[in-house]
């Protein structure tokens, strides 16, 4: 069975050679099936039946229909007297967990070994396996040239792999999206290592670095803030302190050994005795994304139990709670914005007005999709319509506190449970309404209660540059942090720009600054996990203005889903212009419009 990050193919290989078959004499076949691939594979399974050769069969879960012909074909071999020698693998996904489909056929199954090698979760268990993937011959090649460089580097790339493999368990803190990083990538790369130590009189760092972070690993990222990420972790063990011994600290409390006096045996008895028991801090987190990555554990299997176990009241679950939410919440909205009337009131239409015009039209779409659907489930419980599969699947929204599926296509990006969301709608409303009657910005403008935040700060670089004359394409957005969370200290619209709120920090947490002097990033508090930000002023600067020394270049997302929530850049100011943003980097620190 598959999981993500493994590839059986080199150990059922390294199993055939043991036994004398190999694909160079034809003796072990490795066909990955596909579309074309049918006939042949099945030509492969009887002359593998009668000559007692071994036939590979990889990702049948792509061939569920060719299954049954299989299923039968193989019966035929055993029944006319395979050979003693003869043996097939098959490797598929495990079928969907909630799902009626079946990959493998019961008979194939009942007659089967079953393997599902899964990549470990732990730390140290990923080491061990890493340092495994590397015998003693691969050490004996490296003699003739650097053998205590080979070592070195070859250890640090073990760490590597182990960290961004095991930081996946971190969720989108760990990594914006999900990667399937393997086996293959750490023993290719190994032999990446071996080739060019051979080649070069000098170890060449950033060849190795860029080869790794860009080509091998860096293949599977999409996300240019994940590939930051892994090209800090590079930055960070692949360097010339690893060949020193106790010079380079690959994880808190673990130091690069001695390459000198290291052999194989003594490496894999310091990962055993050495290394510190696994916590945030050996991946550069802090604590609290434990506490992040445990209550998504428990979410997560609390849902699947509740979408395992079914409403228990029939198709439209317990109608009296749907009743109550229907009551709500169409009492509780108010009427669609009167487009024509506010755009007649509107005399001078500046980027700012027309974000307003753009989010009040949105704001309409998404409450006439809410009050048609609850009007439409209304009328089907009272028997006045017939129950359809939308009515039903709205019902049972309602029923688990869950956003019902039509209106998340016109609504924003949220994880909020339905009642949580409800409550963030009507703050929506009341700032548009706000907005739309005075048809004058708000001093201070909510910008997470936007259907489309870029669209506003893209209104701050319209009115900069067209005030200044400048082209809009060289514009920048600089934020400034201020030392205060409260909107009435400030009366007045900013003189450049404009004030926004609405951010939590994750990842970090917000030094206050003292008088004009701004604040700066500093460790997050224990079980603080989402400290909010204080206001933020933002203006729009040229390419050349803009600045950078001793700025964190944050990533905004608008949830914790992170990846395609992703807003805009904030510059983040550190401690001082000499610090590293590597730090804020490996702990994941981003500025979030939702704590959820």
């Amino acid at each position: 069975m598959l999981f993500p990050g493994v590839d059986p193919t080199p150990e059922v290989e390294k199993i055939g050679r043991a036994a004398g078959k190999t694909g160079d004499d034809g003796t072990f076949i490795n066909i990955s099936m596909g579309q074309g691939q049918e006939e042949g594979a099945i030509k492969v399974l009887h002359d593998a039946g009668k000559t007692g050769k071994w036939a590979m069969f990889q990702n049948v879960h792509l061939m569920t229909a060719w299954m049954k012909d299989f299923e039968r074909n193989l019966e035929i071999v055993i029944e006319n007297g395979a050979h003693p020698e003869f043996r097939v693998f098959v490797s598929s996904e495990p079928p969907p967990l909630l799902g009626d489909q079946d990959i493998i056929p019961e008979s194939i199954l009942q007659n089967s070994i079953k393997v599902a090698n899964e990549a470990p979760q732990d730390l140290k268990s990923n080491m061990r396996r890493c340092f495994s993937k590397f015998d003693e011959d691969q050490f004996e090649k490296a003699k003739g040239h650097k053998l205590p460089e080979y070592k070195a580097l070859l250890f640090g790339l073990c760490m590597f792999h182990s960290l961004i493999v095991g930081r996946k368990k971190f969720g989108s803190q760990g990594w914006s999206r999900n990667y399937n990083f393997n086996d293959g990538d750490l023993t290719i790369c190994g032999d990446v290592l071996h080739n060019y130590l051979s080649k070069y009189e000098k170890v060449p760092y950033a060849d190795l670095a860029y080869i790794y972070g860009e080509i091998m690993y860096g293949g599977h990222i999409t996300d240019d803030w994940d590939r930051r990420t892994n090209n800090t972790y590079l930055e960070v063990l692949i360097r010339p302190e690893i060949l020193q011994q106790m010079q380079l600290t690959l994880a808190p409390g673990f130091k690069s050994p001695d390459p000198l006096k290291f052999d194989r045996e003594a490496y894999r008895k310091y990962i055993e005795e050495k290394l510190p028991p696994e916590e945030p801090k050996m991946f550069g987190l802090h604590p609290n994304a434990e506490i992040g990555y445990l209550t998504t554990q428990g979410e997560t299997l609390f849902s699947t139990i509740a979408a395992v176990s079914g409403g228990g009241a029939g198709g439209t679950g317990d109608t009296t709670k749907v009743k109550t939410f229907i009551n709500q919440f169409l009492e509780q909205l108010p009427p669609e914005f009167n487009m024509l009337d506010i755009m007649g009131r509107t005399k001078d239409r500046s980027p700012y007005i027309v974000v307003c015009f753009q989010e009040c039209e949105r704001m309409n779409t998404l409450t006439k999709e809410i009050k048609t659907s609850l009007l439409e489930l209304d009328a089907g419980l009272k028997g006045q319509l017939n129950i359809t599969d939308a009515m039903e699947s709205t019902s049972e929204s309602l029923n688990f506190n869950n956003v019902p599926e039509s209106w998340v296509p016109v609504s924003y990006f949220s994880k909020k449970s339905l009642i949580e969301w409800f409550a963030d709608l009507m703050l929506r409303i009341q700032q548009l309404q706000a907005w739309s009657e005075e048809l004058a910005t708000p001093i201070v403008v909510w910008i997470s209660g936007l259907f489309n935040p870029m669209s506003y700060l893209t209104a701050i670089k319209q009115v900069t540059a067209r005030a200044n004359q400048l082209p809009l394409d060289e514009m920048m957005l600089q934020t400034t942090v201020l030392n205060t969370k409260n909107v009435a200290d400030f009366p007045e619209f900013a003189s450049a720009g404009a004030y926004i709120n609405g951010f939590f920090l994750e990842g970090a947490a917000w030094e206050m600054g003292r008088g004009a002097e701004q604040g700066y990033l500093q460790e997050m508090i224990l079980k603080e996990l989402h400290p909010e930000l204080p206001i933020m002023h933002v203006t729009a600067v040229t390419r050349a203005e803009f600045v950078t020394v001793g700025m964190y270049q944050c990533p905004v997302y608008m949830t914790t889903m992170r990846g395609p929530t992703f807003i805009f850049t904030a510059g983040m100011k550190m401690e001082s212009e000499d610090s590293t943003p590597i730090k804020w980097i490996l702990a994941g620190c981003a500025l979030l419009m939702s704590p959820e």
